[in-house]
């Protein structure tokens, strides 16, 4: 995440909902051309590959718009790899140290003014003309201009360091690769030279590699740790040859309290999806394009968090099926439906949509739903009101509303409580892929959709500040370590269980259940 706020509700308009809107990078009335970019209403909604990568780098008397950085950066990953994109950011800062370098250059750089005064608007560049940032007002670009040549290039260094420190912050692992390190290196041994005499540069640049290598480190460190603990769900149990033990203990004998357990659950969360970051969530978008055969194909290796947190969701749907499975008395089964029910009740009133959604599903499997004799004895009321807020139909019209909820009560929350917001992930990885295959990655006339991936970006930095929330319950490890190290069975293992407790009722069951049998006696 960038360090530096981004507000996208000046790039997308107040009303933008978050829903996909129609027309998206079509151009509309309102539009204006200025070179190879596209404004709306002033927002930018396509360009050019080269002329977004040339808005992307400051000059003496410009600096992008923030919201304009993180989408950029996050989306152009789609087209080129990050170490190409920053040789191209080196070539460009290369050409405007030599324009102000040269004697006279002012008319010719490449954002530079024309010899016609502008109008306050606007200014030139590449021939069309386009708004300036409300942060540099013309007579402050004046008086840029006015500075003799050694002063504009200490102002265009400090710029460009300014715009890598961004980007070293916002994605880190942008540069894990010695391609783009050494980039990085040129670049910044570059801006140096501009401003030799100054150590204010050096310094900015050390401290912000620093930065950048810590977090590469500590990255990395975790997923040496995820790969050694990767381990699919189903291997964590082994197919049954006898129900355990009355004694054996369950979930309610480490916590019978529903809150207690649903904020544990969180905790898990939070802990879990704050290792996501936005390029892994564009992973999503690159490799749908690489299997398509896109050029800049997505490195699927660097996908771990993705991968773990969505084995999390399986988990925890496989621990709650088990947990009721393996109970042997029907009046304890009842309890223990019962209780997660309440759980995941609590669940959605802190705002776990993700655990809430994890536990209905550990519910509605085969070898839990089957269980109508333990069902009938259920207070389903509590479980009728949690299927109706999951409800699939008209795109999860219900959850959303929830969701939207939720997002509205965290914008105005006054404690770190009112903040929690954790959306189904599943259903949030459809969104983006859904809105990334119904809008093309090009318009017709060979510009980059941008409108697009400003909906795609919108979205992930809202996503993104979820996972930044610190959550405020008080954790409690001997709970954690039971959710994240109990015996979870195997899908054939829980109907085994589940047959064992409630013998089968019809033909298929029969079937199915003789099938088992064979195979229990075949593997002893």
């Amino acid at each position: 995440m960038p360090q530096t706020s981004v507000v996208f509700s000046s790039i997308l308009g107040p009303s933008h909902s978050g829903q996909v809107q129609p027309g998206m990078g079509e151009r509309g009335s309102g539009a204006s051309s200025s070179g190879e970019l596209v404004f709306q209403e002033g927002r930018l909604i396509s360009g050019s590959l080269e002329a977004l990568m040339e808005h992307l780098v400051p000059t003496v008397d410009y600096y992008p718009d923030r919201t304009y950085i993180f989408t950029f950066l996050l989306s152009s990953r789609v087209f080129i790899p990050p170490h190409d994109l920053l040789a191209r950011v080196g070539q460009i800062c290369l050409e405007q140290r030599q324009q102000l370098e040269t004697p006279g250059s002012e008319k010719g750089t490449r954002r530079g003014w024309s010899s016609q005064a502008p109008s306050p608007q606007t200014r030139r560049r590449g021939g069309g003309s386009y708004h300036l940032s409300s942060h540099c007002p013309l007579w402050r670009v004046t008086l840029l201009y006015a500075l003799p040549p050694q002063a504009k290039l200490k102002s265009f260094s400090a710029k460009i360091v300014q715009l890598l420190k961004e980007w070293t912050e916002a994605f880190p692992y942008d540069f894990q690769d010695e391609k783009a390190m050494a980039e990085l290196k040129a670049i910044t041994h570059r801006v140096t030279l501009c401003d030799e005499e100054n150590g204010t540069v050096k310094k900015a640049i050390a401290q912000m590699t620093q930065s950048l290598l810590l977090s590469l480190a500590a990255r990395s460190q975790l997923q040496e740790l995820r790969e050694k603990l990767r381990s699919p769900a189903m291997d964590k149990g082994s197919v049954l040859k006898a129900k355990p033990p009355a004694t054996q203990k369950d979930i309610l004998g480490v916590c019978c309290d529903p809150l207690v357990l649903a904020q544990q659950l969180t905790h898990i969360e939070l802990e879990r999806v704050s290792s996501i970051h936005p390029e892994d969530l564009m992973q999503i978008v690159s490799h749908m394009d690489s299997r398509d055969k896109h050029r800049c194909r997505g490195d699927l290796t660097k996908t771990y968090s993705l991968e773990a947190y969505d084995n999390w969701f399986n988990c925890l749907s496989m621990l709650v099926a088990t947990e009721v499975c393996r109970v042997v008395k029907k009046k304890h089964r009842t309890r223990m439906l019962e209780f997660f029910i309440d759980v995941a009740r609590e669940c959605f009133n802190i705002g776990n949509f993700n655990s809430m959604m994890a536990i209905i599903s550990g519910m509605n499997l085969s070898p839990v739903a089957r269980l109508k004799k333990t069902w009938s004895k259920v207070k389903t009321a509590k479980f009728d009101v949690l299927e109706h807020h999951m409800d699939p139909s008209s795109n999860f019209c219900n959850y959303r509303t929830a969701l939207q909820g939720a997002t509205q009560r965290s914008q105005m929350a006054n404690s770190s409580r009112e903040k929690i917001v954790i959306p189904v992930f599943n259903l949030f990885v459809k969104d983006i892929y859904f809105l990334h295959k119904i809008h093309t990655n090009h318009l017709p006339n060979g510009h980059v959709n941008f409108k697009k991936f400003w909906e795609i970006s919108r979205q992930i930095h809202e996503f993104m500040t979820w996972t930044q929330v610190e959550c405020p319950f008080e954790k409690d490890k001997k709970i954690q370590n039971y959710l994240l190290t109990a015996p979870i069975y195997s899908e054939e293992a829980l109907f085994i269980a589940s047959f064992e407790s409630e013998g089968p009722e019809n033909h298929m069951e029969k079937d199915s259940w003789k099938t088992l049998r064979t195979t229990l006696l075949n593997r002893a």
